[in-house]
């Protein structure tokens, strides 16, 4: 497989499609960089039409980056890196389905994560992505200034990241806290972003969440304005590969009465600075 990829952006902010490739195949170096390169440009990419078994999907998986495992869910047999995600017909309760950023309860959050369609409704349960790097500049030079300093607290046990695990991993093992800046430079563009989220940010650091949720709103709400983000619709077969240093992605629960499975894979990233 050759690096002459098709790449089709699908709005404006963020996203594209590769299109013309076979990722069961085994892919040139020449090809991964350019789906790399595409990734870094467009923040998330999306493949079609993809069959792949676990163990394919785990290999494709192992050329871009490190597999980690999921601490809050069991993995597959034979594969505990990736997490089947699952809502069942008789369930209301979608998992991810608000604004956030992966595991950013992590000292070290993924750098990415992929999302592979395996069972779908037939309407409905697209995911929205938001692009932080817009989103922090369009912020005025004065919220810049004021931001630049701040870190914030992310817990896994925050109400919002909560109430979207319960019907699917029961009490939790343990709390895991960490500690971020509000703005993170990415470590291979180098361009800032908004490194916050709904799920997540449980107040700023040294300060109480009672005086930290006024600006936190705010952001909360800026960082999802409709000029950021881009909807991917799935289809059977759809691989989303996206930044999870620099963008925000959100299940949309449109679908009750039907199943919609998904396997997710995360891969290791670094400390945000």
């Amino acid at each position: 497989m050759t690096a002459n990829l098709e790449i089709r952006p699908i709005a404006g902010a963020m996203g594209a499609e590769i299109v013309g490739i076979d990722l069961a195949q085994d892919l040139s170096d020449a090809t991964i960089a350019a789906i790399r390169r595409a990734f870094l440009d467009h923040l998330a990419v999306f493949f079609r039409d993809q069959s792949l078994t676990s163990a394919g999907f785990m290999a494709f998986a192992r050329r871009i980056g490190q597999p980690l495992e999921y601490p809050f869910a069991k993995g597959l047999d034979g594969f505990p890196e990736i997490t089947a995600v699952v809502k069942r017909p008789d369930q209301t309760i979608a998992f991810g389905g608000n604004w956030h950023t992966d595991t950013t309860y992590f000292p070290a959050p993924p750098m990415a994560t992929m999302l592979l369609a395996r069972a779908l409704p037939p309407t409905g349960g697209d995911t929205q992505f938001a692009n932080q790097y817009l989103a922090y500049e369009a912020l005025s030079d004065g919220m810049k200034a004021m931001l630049a300093g701040l870190r914030w607290v992310s817990r896994s046990d925050k109400a919002e990241a909560s109430r979207t695990r319960e019907d699917r991993t029961g009490a939790e093992r343990s709390v895991l806290i960490a500690d971020h800046p509000v703005v993170r430079t990415h470590p291979e563009t180098g361009r800032k972003s908004l490194y916050i989220n709904l799920a997540h940010t449980a107040h700023f650091l040294g300060m109480t969440a009672e005086e930290s949720m006024p600006l936190l709103r705010y952001l909360f709400q800026h960082q999802i304005q409709p000029a950021f983000t881009c909807r991917f619709r799935w289809a059977p077969g759809s691989l989303a590969l996206w930044d999870n240093r620099c963008t925000l992605h959100a299940a949309i629960n449109d679908y009750n009465g039907f199943r919609r499975e998904m396997h997710r894979i995360t891969l290791v990233g670094d400390v945000p600075v």
